[in-house]
C-alpha cells in the first residue's frame, strides 16, 4: 500500500487532527451556547443598566432602572417583550462560538501537547496551564470579536423597542454589514482590547482550571476519565471563569454597547481603562460583578454541557480524551 493510500486508510481525526478538533469543539460550544443563552441575555442587561457614563451624557435621563436581579430582569424580558427575546442575539453566539471555541480548544491543546511541552508523567505544570489558556483564549476571541459584537448590540435590540428608540438591525447580517458600513473592518473590532482581556482571563479559570482539576483527579484519586470526573472538573472551571471574568465582561460590553460616533469611536469611554475607572468611580466597585449571578449560573450549566459533550464526541469519533 503506498503512502497515499495508507493515508486515506486512516480515520478522519487522525488525517485531519486539528480540523477534526476544532469541528467537535464547535459543536459541543453550539449546543452549549443554545441551552444557556438566556442567562447570557439577562447578565447583559443587568450589565448595562444604571451605567453611571450614559446618565452623565443624558442617554439615559428620566429612565428608570427596570431590573433588579437575575430572575426579575429575566421576568420582566418575557413579560415585556415575549419569551423569544430570551433567545435574541442567539444567532450571532453560535457564530461566536464556532469560532471562539474552534479555535481555543485547538490553540490549547496545541501549547500544551507541542509548544510548552507535558511533563514526562504526563501531567501538565499549573503556571504552563495558566500561560496556555490565557493565551489560547485571546487567540480565539480576537477572531471571534465581530460575532460578539454583533451579539450584544442584538441583544440590547428588545430594551431600545421599549424605550421608544429605533431598532438599529434587521436581523445578523444587516447587523454585520451596518457595522462594517459605519465604521470600517476596524469597526468590526470595537471593544476586542477588553473582549481579549477578558477572554484571557476566563480561559485561565475554564481550560486551565478543568485541565488541572481533571488531571489532579485522575492522578491523585481513585477517579477514572469518565463523566463523573469531567463534571467535577467542569463545575471548578464554570466558578473561576466566572469569578475571574466578570469584571473585564462588565467592560466589554458597555464598550461594545455604547454609542459611536461617524469615526466609529467610542462617545462614553475612551478605553477599557476609562471605562473601567468611570464604572467604578460611579457605581462603586461592586458594579464591575453586575450580573455575577446570571454569569456563574451560566457559566456553570455551559461548562458542564461542554465538556460532557465535547469528552464524549471525542470518545465516540476515536479522538483520545481532552
Amino acid at each position: 500500500m503506498s503512502p497515499a493510500e495508507e493515508e486515506k486508510s486512516l480515520p478522519l481525526p487522525e488525517r485531519w487532527p486539528r480540523a477534526s478538533k476544532f469541528a467537535l469543539s464547535a459543536c459541543s460550544a453550539a449546543v452549549a451556547e443554545l441551552v444557556t443563552f438566556p442567562l447570557d441575555l439577562t447578565k447583559t442587561r443587568l450589565q448595562i443598566q444604571g451605567e453611571a457614563a450614559a446618565h452623565r451624557n443624558g442617554a439615559a435621563a428620566g429612565q428608570a432602572v427596570p431590573y433588579r436581579g437575575m430572575l426579575r430582569t429575566a421576568t420582566g424580558i418575557v413579560q415585556e417583550e415575549g419569551l423569544r427575546k430570551l433567545w435574541q442575539g442567539a444567532t450571532p453566539a453560535v457564530y461566536r462560538h464556532i469560532v471562539y471555541s474552534g479555535v481555543r480548544m485547538v490553540a490549547y491543546e496545541h501549547l500544551r501537547d507541542t509548544v510548552l511541552g507535558r511533563s514526562e508523567d504526563g501531567s501538565f505544570p499549573f503556571w504552563k496551564a495558566v500561560v496556555g489558556g490565557m493565551s489560547a483564549g485571546a487567540i480565539g476571541q480576537f477572531f471571534a470579536s465581530p460575532t460578539d459584537l454583533v451579539k450584544v448590540q442584538m441583544q440590547m435590540e428588545g430594551k431600545r423597542k421599549l424605550e421608544g428608540k429605533p431598532l438599529r438591525f434587521r436581523g445578523v447580517h444587516h447587523a454585520f454589514m451596518k457595522i462594517l458600513s459605519e465604521g470600517g473592518i476596524r469597526g468590526l473590532w470595537a471593544g476586542w482590547v477588553p473582549n481579549v482581556q477578558r477572554a484571557a482571563l476566563v480561559n485561565m479559570g475554564d481550560l486551565t482550571t478543568y485541565d488541572s482539576v481533571k488531571h489532579f483527579l485522575l492522578l491523585n484519586t481513585p477517579l477514572v476519565d469518565n463523566s463523573v470526573t469531567h463534571s467535577v472538573a467542569s463545575g471548578c472551571s464554570g466558578l473561576v471563569a466566572a469569578v475571574l471574568g466578570t469584571p473585564a465582561d462588565v467592560v466589554k460590553t458597555r464598550i461594545m454597547n455604547q454609542p459611536r460616533d461617524k469615526q466609529g469611536r467610542g462617545l462614553l469611554y475612551k478605553s477599557s481603562m476609562d471605562c473601567l475607572i468611570q464604572t467604578v468611580q460611579g457605581e462603586g466597585f461592586m458594579s464591575l460583578y453586575k450580573g455575577f449571578i446570571p454569569t456563574w449560573m451560566r457559566m456553570a450549566p455551559w461548562s458542564l454541557v461542554f465538556w460532557l459533550t465535547y469528552e464524549q464526541i471525542r470518545r465516540i469519533c476515536g479522538v483520545s480524551s481532552f
